[in-house]
């Protein structure tokens, strides 16, 4: 019996209607097989909650509370997930309490960091997205889905991989409504009530109706085989992390607990207690700022992590594991320099950087203001070996100006010894000089003595010397200078060699 002949328009919109009934997940990793699939080949599942805290603190700084909660809710979390086909009809009819997390703090604490690395310990797909794309554009087709989907491809295609993954979604505080801003309201609501139909249980289908290309390939697979395999994925395991700085959260909170300060007492409570306040924080504060209750249920966990002061910040700079620091060695080391802090230094950064307010990122801040001069210029000097020290901190540019000046100088004393056997000695009043003429001609400082001393050679030929010096006089008049040199001095160099 032969297939009838494929209409595109007609077959698509039956691919469309088959799309909506029943198919089994993926042929490749579902039924008895996925069933028999060992988390130890793809999960560190069997981490324990002390030595995934114990990890976590050996990159993170200044929050042992908040890394305490977190790494034990996620190793229940995942620890669960091995008792999924053993457990009972009784236990699978009640279903799974995601132990679904909100995180509280200002930028820059470490929030992302955290789940980052938790995602990279145990081996599981990880997605990040801010909520402001949602609550700027509004909810429209399958946006928040969308990140389901992503998981997919982390997972590099592996559906069942992907369902034990790790969302986070941050400014997660931006989708709370406000009275009054009604047109923003529907946005937000909506991208609120959708988040939480997936932070529970819920099928999410890997094709799109706007994809148009996955309908025409699924259309010519059922032309093919007659049949149409559905790929979605499921909701029911993967955990949904939410953050936000969550401004004004306090104010709330103090309200409800009496605590509210008036006059002048004001501004020192929201400073200094702001986050120690938010430590108190309850279902209803929540649904105050702006959140639908439904949603802020799907997040049991609540954790407040601390604002990093001086102290924090320093010890960020100080930890041998510290992002920042390595990652600054990394950006010089690519251009084969070396380069190492002072603990004075460092300790200045640090408090520098608490003045930028923004957390961990104000000492990004603050290292690429002092060392980004330094990043453009080393690279094309001879240079391998940087110090940052409270002089260099003092006077970045006075420093820089002098290691090329003085490199640019051995740089042609090295390459005139090597092809003319004689080596330039420079004064320091020469050395000065040539510096200021690299800065008015724009010159590097080796070009400069190129083009005033490449010919010294031939008088050093001449008068047999392995040994010249450069007085400033020879700078300011380099042609003037070696011929005056060798008239006054040639008989009596002759004479001394016959001698």
């Amino acid at each position: 019996m032969t297939k009838p002949a494929f209409d595109p328009e007609k077959n698509l919109n039956d691919i469309l209607q088959m799309e909506t009934e029943e198919f089994s997940l993926n042929p490749d990793i579902s039924g008895d097989e996925a069933g028999t699939r060992t988390f130890e080949q793809d999960f560190n599942f069997d981490i324990k909650p002390e030595e995934l805290e114990a990890y976590l603190n050996k990159y993170v700084v200044g929050q042992k509370s908040a890394v305490e909660i977190i790494a034990t809710k996620v190793c229940t979390h995942f620890s669960k997930m091995k008792l999924e086909n053993s457990l009972s009809e009784e236990d699978k009819l009640v279903g799974p309490i995601k132990s679904n997390i909100l995180l509280i703090g200002p930028t820059g604490v470490g929030k992302t960091f955290i789940i980052k690395l938790i995602a990279s310990k145990i081996g599981v797909p990880f997605v990040k997205a801010d909520a402001t794309k949602f609550s700027e554009t509004g909810y429209v087709g399958g946006d928040v889905e969308d990140l389901v989907r992503e998981l997919v491809h982390e997972a590099d295609g592996d559906i069942k991989k992907a369902e034990y993954g790790i969302i986070y979604i941050d400014e997660i505080d931006k989708i709370a409504s406000s009275q009054g801003l009604h047109s923003l309201d529907v946005s937000r609501s909506g991208v609120q009530r959708n988040l939480l139909k997936l932070m529970e249980d819920s099928d999410v289908n890997l094709k799109t109706p706007h994809d148009l290309a996955s309908q025409v390939e699924a259309a010519m697979e059922a032309q093919k085989t007659g049949k149409v395999t559905r790929k979605k994925i499921n909701t029911r395991n993967i955990l949904f992390i939410v953050s936000g700085a969550f401004q004004g959260l306090s104010e709330i909170i103090s309200k409800r607990m009496n605590q509210q300060a008036i006059g002048f007492a004001k501004e020192r409570v929201s400073k200094d207690k702001s986050y120690e306040t938010l430590k108190s924080v309850k279902t209803e504060d929540f649904m105050q700022y702006g959140f639908e209750s439904e949603f802020i249920g799907r997040l049991p966990i609540h954790v407040v992590l601390d604002e990093l002061d001086v102290d924090g910040l320093y010890q960020i700079l100080t930890n041998e594991n510290s992002s920042v620091i390595r990652g600054k060695k990394l950006d010089f080391l690519s251009y084969g320099i070396d380069i190492n802090f002072t603990p004075e230094v460092l300790k200045t950064f640090a408090e520098q950087a608490f003045k930028e307010k923004t957390g961990a990122r104000g000492l990004l801040t603050v290292f690429e203001s002092v060392l980004i001069k330094f990043e453009k210029k080393l690279p094309s000097s001879g240079i391998k070996q940087l110090t940052v020290d409270s002089n260099l901190l003092e006077n970045p540019d006075k420093i820089l100006r002098s290691m090329l000046l003085n490199d640019g100088i051995k740089q042609f004393q090295a390459e005139f010894l090597l092809i003319h056997g004689t080596y330039l000695e420079f004064t320091q009043e020469a050395i000065s000089k040539i510096g200021d003429l690299s800065d008015t001609n724009n010159m590097g400082v080796k070009q400069i003595c190129l083009s005033m001393f490449n010919n010294y050679h031939h008088g050093m030929r001449l008068m047999s010397l392995d040994k010249f010096i450069i007085p400033i006089e020879a700078v300011e008049n380099p042609e003037e200078y070696i011929s005056t040199y060798i008239k006054n001095n040639f008989n009596k160099t002759k004479k001394n060699s016959s001698t």
